[in-house]
């Protein structure tokens, strides 16, 4: 009995030095970790906010929607795997690649669909759309886009906005920076904050 006794005091013990270690004390060791400046933007989740309203998330790239698709004032993002239609708007919820591989032909056949429809909407030729305005990344929700996506939305966002080319070229060059690995990339969320900022009856 004494045995048994010794077994079930030494049990509750590391029951409960297991509860306070595992569950208050690296709870409260990771929370605290999270406030160091720095990191609590990251472990919020890099909510950008406007006015005191939550607009978005610098780190998850969700396409605009615009009012009138036929003056479409915004920058677009990268199109989703997720999206109904082949540019999209995607599904911010769920995130995920299509895992469809470079020769299959659906893949195949939504990139010449985008690139016509990109090239349509941008008033340039086809070959002229850079390749990450018609693949969607390993997410399907990247922040951002290349510089050259991003240039050639110039002269459609400045028309639609009533902004010259030169403003519109100006904010693209002030929201980009090293993506991910230190390429140059622009992120969309921040650079059509900006661009409502300077053309506030955009939408």
């Amino acid at each position: 009995m004494n045995v048994l006794l010794k077994q079930t005091w030494a049990g509750l013990r590391l029951l409960i030095a297991m509860t306070v270690l595992l569950g208050i004390v690296y709870p409260l060791g990771v929370w605290a970790v999270s406030r160091i400046p720095g990191l609590q933007g990251h472990a919020e989740g890099s909510v950008v906010t406007q006015n005191g309203q939550a607009v978005g998330s610098s780190l998850i790239g969700v396409d605009p929607v615009p009012a009138d698709p036929a003056r479409d004032p915004w920058f677009h993002n990268r199109p989703s795997a997720s999206a109904k239609d082949v540019l999209g708007p995607g599904d911010p919820s769920t995130s995920g690649p299509s895992n469809k591989g470079p020769y299959n032909e659906d893949l195949a056949k939504a990139i010449a669909q985008r690139r016509d429809l990109i090239a349509q909407r941008e008033g340039v030729a086809p070959a002229a759309v850079p390749a990450d305005a018609v693949t969607a990344s390993a997410s399907g929700l990247d922040p951002a886009i290349s510089v050259d996506y991003a240039a050639l939305q110039v002269s459609r966002v400045a028309r639609n906005t009533g902004l010259s080319e030169e403003k519109v070229r100006q904010l693209v060059a002030d929201n980009t920076s090293g993506a991910g690995i230190g390429v140059p990339g622009v992120n969309v969320l921040l650079l059509n904050l900006a661009v409502h900022s300077a053309a506030p009856g955009a939408h």
